[in-house]
Order: C-alpha cells, then sequence, then structure tokens
C-alpha cells in the first residue's frame, strides 16, 4: 500500500469519519436510500455498542461523529455497516410473476463493481472545541452542496438533535453520556493530531 492511513485506536477519543460511495457515485441520493442507511447505522450502533454524536447522510458520502465500540475498533464497526447497507440497497428487483410482458430497455449504465470507497478518513477528536468544529462542518454540508437552504431542511443530519433538541431520525447519544468512553474530553488532555 503506497500511502497507509494510520488509525488511532485504543485512546478514548471519538473518531470523525468520512466514508464515500463507490467513485463517489449518488448512491445514498433517494431519501429511501438515506431512510435506510439511517436504520442500519443504529442496528450497528446498538449490536456494537459505540455512542453517535453526530451524523450527515450526504448522496455520495456520509460524515459520522462516534465513540470507539466496546470490544472492537471503528474500523470494524464501518466494515461492518457498509457491509449491511451495501447489501440492503443492492439487492436484486424481484422477479416478474410469469406471464408479465417485460420491455427490453437497455441499461444506462452497467452496474458498478461496488458500492463504497474501499476506504475511509478519520480523525480523532479530543476536545469539545473540535466536537464542535466537526459538528458544524457535518451539518453545513447538504447547505454548501445547495442541497437545501437550511440544515434543517435536510432530516438526515443530526442537527435538530443539536439546534433544537429534537430526536431526528436517528437517536442522538449526548455528549455527556459519551465522555465515560472518552476519557480524555472528560480531562481535556490532548494529543498531537494524527495526519491522514
Amino acid at each position: 500500500m503506497r500511502n497507509p492511513l494510520r488509525r488511532y485506536y485504543g485512546l478514548g477519543d471519538l473518531h470523525f469519519v468520512t466514508f464515500s460511495c463507490y467513485r463517489r457515485r449518488p448512491f445514498l441520493g433517494k431519501p429511501g436510500a438515506r431512510d435506510r442507511f439511517v436504520k442500519l447505522l443504529d442496528e450497528v450502533r446498538c449490536r456494537h455498542d459505540f455512542c453517535v454524536l453526530g451524523y450527515v447522510v450526504m448522496p455520495e458520502h456520509v460524515h459520522l461523529l462516534l465513540s470507539e465500540p466496546a470490544k472492537s475498533s471503528p474500523s470494524k464497526v464501518l466494515q461492518v455497516l457498509k457491509q449491511k447497507v451495501s447489501h440492503v440497497l443492492r439487492k436484486k428487483p424481484r422477479r416478474r410473476p410469469p406471464g408479465q410482458l417485460t420491455l427490453g430497455f437497455p441499461d444506462d449504465e452497467a452496474a458498478p463493481a461496488a458500492f463504497w470507497q474501499r476506504r475511509f478518513y478519520d480523525f480523532n477528536v479530543w476536545s469539545a472545541k473540535k466536537v464542535r468544529e466537526r459538528l458544524e462542518y457535518m451539518h453545513a454540508n447538504p447547505v454548501k452542496r445547495k442541497l437545501v437552504m437550511h440544515p434543517k431542511d435536510w432530516p438526515w443530519s443530526s442537527w435538530s438533535y443539536y439546534a433544537k433538541g429534537e430526536q431526528g431520525l436517528l437517536r442522538i447519544d449526548p455528549l455527556g453520556e459519551s465522555v465515560s468512553k472518552v476519557p480524555r474530553l472528560a480531562k481535556g488532555k490532548k494529543v498531537q493530531e494524527p495526519h491522514p
């Protein structure tokens, strides 16, 4: 591997992760696909025991702010999540009932070889200031991309939890509950920021 990515696990940090659909294709471009992603994220969170402090699901990429899982690593959690989403959203269409006519329209594009890019970007978050920066960045994404005029209009993010105290499509774990899993946030210590 020419450019190995550094991962810093076991330090008790939160992780701001970004991962993209294969070749940045908008596989999460439809509301139903984003809804399904959020549901599967919640299932994986419950099964692997980690906290989700923030998220945004964009048409071709995802940002998450999460704690390290109790018995695993963020890499393993993302592998499971990406596999589940890929499996569910790439299901083959149902077979037609016998006798139903088929129309021979050509496929616009050949089916892509993959749903997700293989790698993901991981930034260790160790202070309340960095948590705020990452949340503001992710919540501004739909506005910057001109998908909506205001973050409140994009339901596939944690914006409503932080701005209005409302649970959106996904339950957000309060920072206070997550601090016990993130000792450095509680103590205010810093370490050198890893370079991707």
